[in-house]
């Protein structure tokens, strides 16, 4: 464990949206990922730099940097235990690692025979563990007292993306496959489908707050897929378009579009964020089906967000997303991570339209 930069904090000053908070010492690569904990207004950072960073985060957004931990390649995933405790990430380096806030110790608790994308905690009556999705073309649940999994599941494709919101566990692969499980029987998928979407998963979200379960899904052709589990809801489901720019007033048809790189749901009201490529950031009511809120976040990509864990803190990451190659890294990209203080009439769930 490291404390980085002697616990610098932030100030208020104003930044790019709507005087959101710029954090201090920011990773010195692309942000892959963003998680806040349970318990407290900790954030969890992975970058491509190998390295998770955990900040704590006051009532007036200042920031200060508490610990950091590293993988053997770029972190890809970050998520915390239930208890809000423990970090676990997974990296490039075919790891997951958990952190221990309160030891300040690093261990491996998964392996994979290829990068792990996404890693999930899921907490089940019985206890919880961790899932991770690879580009192994598995999904693999562990008990973290055990070095061996305790289930792998066969995918169609590598894993892109995976949400869990319990009983539901969705993942969405390489080649528009995605699976849902009922992780009351967590090793066969409860349904198999082809994404409503006709472009590459980027991402895929579990409805929180919801009656009936469901998840979005976006692709990197600036569209938002809603969709609901069970074949009775199948009325409610629908798609829309977002991160588009037209390239000029009279040329509709010629919008350029953007990749949509995250998807958040708010903790409290059930309503959502999306992300993209082009630099802003929408809060949007599925239910209602309008735009609650509109922002123009950065000049440049967006490419991971989050909401503390009562919706008053969102928090993004203004990073390359990778959405052009390796040939788009250029020099001198903005690598920040801001938060923003979140209004109620931005996340507040509208009256449904008759």
């Amino acid at each position: 464990m490291s404390f980085f930069g002697g616990g610098t904090t932030s100030t208020t000053t104003p930044a790019v949206a709507d005087k959101d908070i710029e954090v201090p010492e920011p990773p010195a690569d692309s942000i892959s990922s963003l998680a806040f904990s349970s318990a407290a207004d900790y954030l969890a950072v992975g970058s491509w730099d190998n390295n998770v960073r955990l900040y704590e985060v006051g009532q007036g957004g200042q920031t200060q940097g508490k610990a950091m931990y590293s993988h053997q390649g770029p972190v890809l995933s970050v998520c915390w235990n239930k208890e809000g405790n423990k970090v676990i990430s997974g990296g490039a380096d075919n790891a997951a690692r958990m952190f221990d806030i309160t030891t300040g110790q690093a261990q491996q608790v998964a392996q994979h025979e290829a990068p792990v994308k996404v890693v999930k905690w899921i907490e089940t009556p019985q206890g919880g563990i961790l899932g991770t999705g690879s580009w192994d073309k598995t999904v693999k649940y562990w008990d973290m007292r055990s070095p061996t999994p305790v289930a792998t599941v066969q995918l169609p494709e590598r894993c892109y993306t995976m949400d869990v919101q319990y009983p539901l566990m969705v993942v969405g692969t390489a080649e528009r496959h995605i699976q849902i499980f009922n992780l009351t029987n967590p090793n066969t998928p409860y349904k198999t489908i082809t994404s409503p979407l006709k472009w590459q998963t980027r991402v895929v979200s579990c409805f929180t707050n919801s009656t009936n379960s469901g998840f979005a899904v976006g692709s990197v052709e600036g569209r938002v897929a809603i969709q609901y589990v069970e074949d009775k809801d199948n009325a409610n489901n629908f798609s829309f378009k977002c991160h588009r720019r037209d390239q000029t007033p009279s040329a509709k048809d010629q919008s350029l579009v953007y990749a949509v790189n995250d998807i958040s749901f708010h903790p409290v009201h059930g309503t959502f964020s999306t992300c993209g490529s082009d630099g802003t950031i929408h809060f949007w009511d599925k239910d209602a089906r309008t735009r609650l809120k509109t922002f123009d976040a950065a000049p440049g990509p967006i490419s991971a967000t989050a909401f503390n864990r009562n919706g008053t803190i969102f928090a993004y990451a203004v990073s390359y997303d990778w959405s052009k190659g390796h040939s788009g890294m250029t020099p001198g990209h903005p690598n920040k991570l801001m938060l923003h203080a979140c209004k109620d009439e931005e996340v507040k769930r509208r009256p449904a339209k008759k």
